[in-house]
């Protein structure tokens, strides 16, 4: 899991630029429709509507970015906005239009007040339409962004629990194997509990960073099963292969633990010579491939590993699902002539 970054606001130049391509286009055909209902060349008429729609558009930006706000109810201080930027707008747009082309703005108002009301009237229509429509663009971008935020906080805390369940699990096993050595043989489970306070020290504090780097991952799987060599003995050999590349890979911490766990209890311990455990990791393209191989007892046998149904697993698979959602899977497989292979991929953030 990894640490929560504070919602940023999307930036604001891409946004002006594509509000600004949405409007240019919106002028031009607010000109060529003034151009056939009044004998004004086309250009005169590019000259006013763009003018007067840029001038509208400003302030619409200036007032949303300065007075509208997210998550506040915004209905009523869009529509002041829309209102005045309106007014103004077409106020500035017309005077600086008329400055271009050289008309006098008053004496058009006062010998052609038909026309000039009708470009208010356009005005005030293509600027309420505009305001309505970025207005709406951005209720719906605010509230895609909550809800995203929202399902990204409760991943995060659904991943949290998850981590919390799973280590007194680990926790409970443990000390299960180490009350069956105290009566049986004292020694190794004096050896074995030294070994559990070591392991638990380094363990439960690095687990409560959510994620950690690969190397880390393996670090804590050696604790383990030298903590599981004393119970074991002879029994238990183990390999883990980390290629240099990817130790600084973040993956969920203990996700690799219940694994190896499962290949002890279900494949090597019920195995009377025992067996050997290999933890490796490799890269698939911008996959991470882990896996636990085993020479246990195998898929074939009643051992509770064909499925992957128990707890630690199906905390195993939760987990990926949380954090990497169908990018991840687990996977068991028989692996030669006995034996199991589990298979974890998911995208290696590096």
């Amino acid at each position: 899991m990894h640490a929560t970054e504070p919602d940023q606001p999307a930036p604001l130049l891409p946004g002006l630029l594509r509000r600004g391509l949405i409007v240019l286009p919106v002028n031009t055909l607010i000109a060529l429709l003034l151009t056939l209902v009044m004998r004004e060349p086309f250009w005169q008429n590019m000259v006013y509507s763009n003018l007067i729609g840029l001038c509208i558009w400003g302030l619409v930006e200036f007032g949303a970015h300065r007075f509208i706000h997210p998550g506040a109810n915004s209905a009523l201080r869009w529509a002041v906005v829309s209102l005045l930027a309106v007014l103004f707008g077409y106020a500035l747009g017309s005077r600086l239009a008329s400055l271009l082309v050289g008309h006098s703005l008053l004496a058009y108002w006062q010998f052609e007040p038909g026309r000039a009301a009708g470009m208010l009237l356009v005005a005030v229509l293509a600027g309420s339409g505009l305001t309505y429509y970025f207005a709406s663009r951005t209720r719906l971008a605010q509230t895609r962004a909550q809800a995203e935020a929202a399902q990204r906080h409760a991943a995060e805390a659904r991943l949290r629990l998850l981590e919390t369940q799973l280590e007194p699990h680990m926790l409970f096993n443990t000390l299960a194997n180490l009350r069956a050595l105290i009566t049986t043989d004292p020694p190794r489970a004096t050896a074995m509990l030294d070994r559990m306070i070591a392991y638990l020290r380094a363990t439960l504090s690095a687990s409560r960073q959510g994620t950690h780097p690969l190397a880390a991952e393996f670090e804590r799987l050696q604790d383990y099963l030298e903590l599981m060599a004393v119970r074991m003995g002879a029994r238990l050999h183990y390999t883990l292969n980390l290629p240099p590349e990817l130790a600084a890979c973040p993956v969920p911490a203990l996700l690799l633990q219940p694994l190896v766990e499962n290949s002890i209890t279900h494949g090597l311990e019920p195995k009377v010579e025992g067996g050997n455990i290999t933890v490796q990791a490799r890269r698939d393209g911008a996959q991470l491939v882990l896996e636990v191989i085993d020479t246990g007892i195998g898929l074939d046998a009643d051992n509770g590993t064909s499925g992957g149904t128990g707890f630690g697993l199906a905390q195993v698979r939760e987990r990926l699902a949380t954090e990497y959602g169908a990018q991840a899977a687990l996977n068991f497989v028989a692996d030669g002539a006995g034996g199991t292979r589990a298979t974890i991929t998911f995208p290696c953030q590096t």
